[in-house]
């Protein structure tokens, strides 16, 4: 889909410099972060995406950035935009935690980073719970099998890394299903100082929590709760390959 581009120069003004300084700036704070914007190669911004920040499309919005839709040179990418209030006072720690996801091929991939921005791969794509209410018919079921397995592969490869990603109870906002890529995004809460718990936060988010999980029963049949429980306590315990791959089993993927 072609989308329509602005340059970042008209980012100086308003509604525009919202984005670049949300929720808010000074002009000389505005200017300055155009200037790094530039030193990043990226020319112009979109403003599309499922998230609004007052009237103005966006990609997404944490605790810690927005995220918009970008042109560095021809390449559209994601870029993550630190808000003026954040705690986290660049996002350089951010960047070093996406390069260590990235090491067992999870995630969108890092392209930049500079103080104030994380440039990313641009995955087209929608939120896994718009996704899960969108299936309907033949095939359902395998479709949702497939998706639910790559991403739980990708929670187990993080386990394996001793990274948490700290957010994936609420699965809804941190898993993008696409055409080219179905993934785990948003790692900004993330660390590698915590337990690792993503294979059982999302396993509990698909097939005990939510409304996900209602919908999936639906679309196929999963075991007892207190089989999936009894399964992850084993799991939670190992971590190896053999427990993941009885757990898979039990979830029939």
């Amino acid at each position: 889909m072609a989308h329509s581009f602005i340059s970042i120069k008209k980012f100086v003004g308003e509604p525009y410099s919202k984005i670049l300084g949300y929720p808010k700036a000074t002009s000389r704070q505005i200017k300055s972060r155009i200037s790094e914007l530039e030193k990043l190669k990226i020319k112009s911004i979109a403003l599309v995406g499922p998230t609004t920040l007052g009237k103005t499309a966006i990609l997404g919005k944490g605790y810690v950035g927005v995220v918009v839709l970008a042109k560095k040179g021809t390449k559209e990418v994601a870029l993550k935009i630190r808000r003026t209030d954040s705690q986290r006072k660049e996002m350089k720690s951010e960047a070093v935690l996406l390069k260590l996801v990235n090491s067992v091929n999870v995630g969108p991939k890092i392209i930049d980073v500079s103080k104030n921005f994380l440039v990313m791969e641009y995955l087209e794509g929608i939120e896994i719970s718009k996704w899960v209410y969108s299936l309907k018919g033949t095939g359902s079921a395998k479709k949702l099998k497939s998706i639910i397995r790559k991403i739980l592969e990708d929670c187990f490869r993080l386990d394996q890394i001793g990274f948490d990603h700290g957010e994936l109870s609420n699965v809804t906002k941190h898993v993008i299903v696409g055409k080219m890529k179905s993934t785990i995004i948003d790692f900004e809460s993330s660390s590698i100082n915590r337990r690792p718990s993503n294979v059982t936060s999302i396993t509990q988010a698909f097939f005990i929590g939510s409304g996900i999980a209602k919908k999936a029963q639906k679309i196929y049949k999963t075991p007892p709760k207190e089989q999936i429980i009894d399964i992850l306590k084993q799991y939670k315990e190992e971590k190896s390959r053999e427990s993941f791959e009885k757990l898979l089993k039990i979830l029939k993927l």
